[in-house]
């Protein structure tokens, strides 16, 4: 194992074996990348086991956009996510719950984690929402997360530096600090440089152009929110393997 890890913030198949070709080491797999990432369909997640070969798959475990404040029918559901994915061959799972204080929800939390035993899990960026995160960080060690995928509760990891150096001081080798949002080849070796953190969460995401030769783009799929549907994102091997070489800068 070298000296940083990787994960791909993987947004279909296509992006996940895009990932894999990089050299991420470690995939989380996401539907719903416009609202921050939901669970992934049941097919989505039984063909990305299928071509992930050499690379780990983890899975968000997230049943909606918004808050993280969820109730008991959300927690039943992602309950069974979690089921599915153990299932399907999921290396790991994402999640992360708070309640109206903005405190780790730690009831809901240690049933998940329960749910969870022999999968590895990340505390997703809930975290960077949270109300104290050195107290959060303390419990989500005590309840027995792997990591911590965290921006240092800012609106990208670069920003967040000073705290994302704080926290990785604080751990002190008791979980892993993944650092990320909006990492890139530009900035991942001054983050990790300044922050002494080893594992990087990013996309390396492209835009391509639809092969629709007709085009109606008068009507938006989401309603009332307009996205183009004629473009979408996609992470490609060359972006991947371009941020893992910028380390090497640090």
């Amino acid at each position: 194992m070298g000296k940083y890890q990787f994960e791909i913030c993987t947004n279909s198949v296509e992006s996940c074996l895009a990932a894999q070709k990089g050299g991420a080491d470690r995939v989380e797999l996401c539907a719903g990348i416009p609202e921050g990432g939901t669970t992934p369909s049941y097919g989505e997640i039984a063909i990305a086991r299928e071509v992930l070969t050499h690379t780990r798959l983890h899975v968000i475990i997230r049943p909606r956009g918004g808050d993280f404040l969820y109730s008991d029918i959300e927690i039943r559901t992602m309950l069974k996510d979690i089921e599915i994915a153990r299932k399907l061959g999921a290396d790991g799972v994402v999640f992360g719950c708070l309640t109206a204080n903005g405190e780790i929800d730690l009831p809901a939390m240690q049933e998940l984690m329960k749910a969870s035993q022999g999968l590895s899990v990340t505390f997703h960026r809930a975290f960077d929402v949270c109300c104290n995160p050195e107290k959060a960080l303390e419990q989500i060690i005590e309840l027995g997360c792997n990591r911590i995928l965290t921006s240092g509760q800012q609106p990208t990891a670069e920003i967040g530096i000073p705290l994302l150096k704080e926290l990785q001081q604080q751990a002190s080798g008791r979980i892993i600090l993944l650092a990320g949002c909006g990492v890139n080849e530009k900035n991942i070796a001054r983050i990790a440089s300044e922050t002494g953190i080893q594992e990087f969460h990013f996309s390396a995401r492209e835009s391509i152009k639809s092969d629709m030769k007709y085009k109606n783009e008068s009507v938006s799929m989401g309603g009332t929110v307009h996205i183009d549907e004629y473009e979408r994102n996609v992470t490609t091997a060359r972006r991947v393997m371009d941020t893992i070489q910028a380390t090497n800068k640090e």
